[in-house]
């Protein structure tokens, strides 16, 4: 497929967990595109943290960079001049990324066009965005498995006293609302409470 046509495509607004769920579809064992139900998704556009940084800065130009968004964990690799892009990247960084994906060795990465720097909150924001398409309604397997989750982390950052609501939304794979309506079922029975807004704090 000409370079030219991926331009053309849209960039869809994902999370890596969702990148990672989707079929990739080869023509003669080259990527072609990433089947995600009923999307074919050759460019995306993510928001992830840069937690590690390669460089190889010699004749073979190659840079790669791992991102993470609690979802998953994706690589944006460059060569030649290329890596220019990834340069300035440093671990920790929060980025926007826009970029054609590509997949080498069965392992799918994605090749970047546009990187900006982001601050943290528009991790929280991505999510809020791309799972707003997503089912709100859990089964009652799914609803305990989230609440055992919820109960574990609050136990976990007890020593902390307490957890960050917002980033327990950020690090749970299910959309914000599901949640928000599973920590108020925990206030109202009372196994937890809140000591001040924003934060959850175990009470068994």
């Amino acid at each position: 497929m000409p370079e030219e046509q991926f331009k053309r495509n849209i960039a869809y607004k994902l999370r890596i967990g969702d990148i990672l769920s989707g079929k990739p579809v080869l023509d003669a064992d080259k990527f072609r595109l990433l089947e995600l139900g009923d999307k074919h998704i050759v460019r995306v556009n993510i928001i992830a943290n840069v937690i590690e940084k390669y460089v190889q800065d010699d004749e073979k130009k190659f840079a790669s960079v791992t991102l993470d968004d609690a979802s998953g964990q994706i690589k944006l690799k460059n060569f030649g001049e290329e890596i220019q892009k990834l340069d300035k990247l440093s671990q920790g960084d929060t980025i926007q990324v826009i970029g054609v994906l590509r997949s080498w060795n069965n392992e799918l990465y994605i090749l970047p066009e546009i990187v900006k720097p982001r601050t943290p909150e528009y991790l929280m924001l991505r999510k809020l965005e791309t799972d707003l398409e997503k089912p709100k309604t859990l089964n009652k397997a799914q609803a305990t498995e989230l609440r055992a989750k919820i109960l574990e982390t609050l136990k976990n950052k007890e020593s902390e006293g307490g957890a960050d609501i917002e980033q327990m939304i950020t690090d749970l794979k299910e959309t914000p609302q599901t949640i928000n309506q599973e920590i108020k079922k925990l206030l109202e029975e009372g196994l937890v409470y809140e000591p001040r807004p924003g934060k959850l704090r175990y009470l068994g």
